[in-house]
């Protein structure tokens, strides 16, 4: 039986994992969550695998129907979640029932939310992926994006006693702004670049345009001065990589970026600063500073570590009084034809 279905898509709806991997050799991008760590959290949230695949809703959200009891979150940018007309926060696990609708009134901000759902959705991968390629067709719900009427099933079925709703710890929620710093490494390229043209690179403010999508965050600013040509002999391209083609404007290369390419990058930004390029909207700004290789290694680490911890500090919201676990329950009580949701607790 279908969990949930699709009312309205929305601008852009998707069904992502963490991405396709071990195929770039063959020439097949990785595809995957613009915003991984909201996808991360968001299955961690409902109890799920970090890698199962999650709905990535784009600026204007779907209108959804759930057919069955289950439990669902949110993460990522504010996109002004309703359920049954009740504002739902961008950070938090909530309870739905046959019947719910969910739908979006409009960006708050960020650019890209997760909808995770406990069971996981029932797709069928592609080359060990559910992640959805639009050029390439592949993936997801055979390869494009979610459209009216589309139903989505769940994988596995999980007991509605164990379906526990919350909000997620204050120190893993972000809040998008209108100007985000991100670090970088410099490099692969960054010989390929003037002293004066790294130091622009460095020092100035760069503004988002209309042209980004999945496969990269193109900016404009002031122009970044090479030595001579932009181009090189075509390399690799991992997620985060800078370039600048001859026009002396930066690309940020992103989720469903080409393999290779022959542009000299300039720098890459850090594994967990990623999420800053995925929830910008065009007419924000970006500025990047310089961290070592060292620096890095240490902040990923840390950034791994905190993630780790996630699933723990759930548990022990969900068991103290006064959070989510045996103490409380939410209970669903219909009253002249309206649904409604009352937390009770024992005492």
């Amino acid at each position: 039986m279908p969990f949930m279905k699709i009312i309205k898509p929305g601008l852009l709806t998707t069904i992502q994992d963490r991405g396709r991997f071990n195929y770039q050799k063959w020439g097949v991008p990785v595809a995957g969550a613009m915003d991984e760590y909201a996808l991360r959290v968001g299955n961690m949230s409902v109890g799920n695998q970090e890698n199962e695949g999650c709905l990535e809703i784009t600026l204007l959200g779907p209108v959804i129907e759930f057919l069955q009891t289950g439990l669902v979150a949110l993460t990522g940018a504010d996109l002004g979640a309703e359920l049954n007309e009740r504002p739902i926060g961008a950070w938090e696990s909530f309870l739905v029932t046959k019947g719910d609708i969910l739908q979006f009134t409009g960006v708050q901000s960020g650019c890209r939310c997760y909808l995770a759902v406990a069971g996981g959705i029932k797709i069928t991968p592609v080359m060990g992926s559910t992640s959805t390629y639009l050029r390439g067709r592949i993936g997801g719900i055979n390869g494009r994006a979610l459209s009216e009427r589309d139903a989505l099933e769940l994988k596995s079925q999980v007991k509605s006693n164990v379906l526990t709703p919350g909000l997620i710890p204050a120190e893993y929620r972000y809040k998008p702004s209108s100007l985000q710093v991100v670090r970088v490494v410099l490099g692969p390229q960054d010989n390929a670049f003037t002293q004066e043209g790294i130091n622009t690179f460095l020092q100035s403010e760069y503004l988002v345009t209309h042209e980004s999508d999945r496969m990269g965050c193109r900016l404009q600013g002031p122009e970044i001065e090479h030595k001579s040509k932009p181009d090189i002999i075509s390399d690799g391209i991992p997620m985060g990589s800078i370039q600048v083609p001859g026009n002396g404007s930066p690309i940020v290369m992103m989720a469903d970026r080409q393999t290779i390419g022959g542009y000299a990058k300039i720098a890459t930004v850090i594994t967990p600063d990623l999420w800053k390029l995925a929830q910008a909207n065009a007419g924000d700004y970006i500025k990047f500073t310089r961290v070592t290789l060292a620096q890095a290694h240490k902040i990923y680490k840390e950034y791994e570590n905190m993630l780790r911890k996630l699933p723990q500090k759930l548990m022990d919201i969900q068991e103290k009084p006064g959070g989510f676990g045996e103490h409380k329950k939410l209970l669903l009580v219909k009253v002249a034809g309206r649904k409604y949701r009352v937390e009770i607790e024992e005492i």
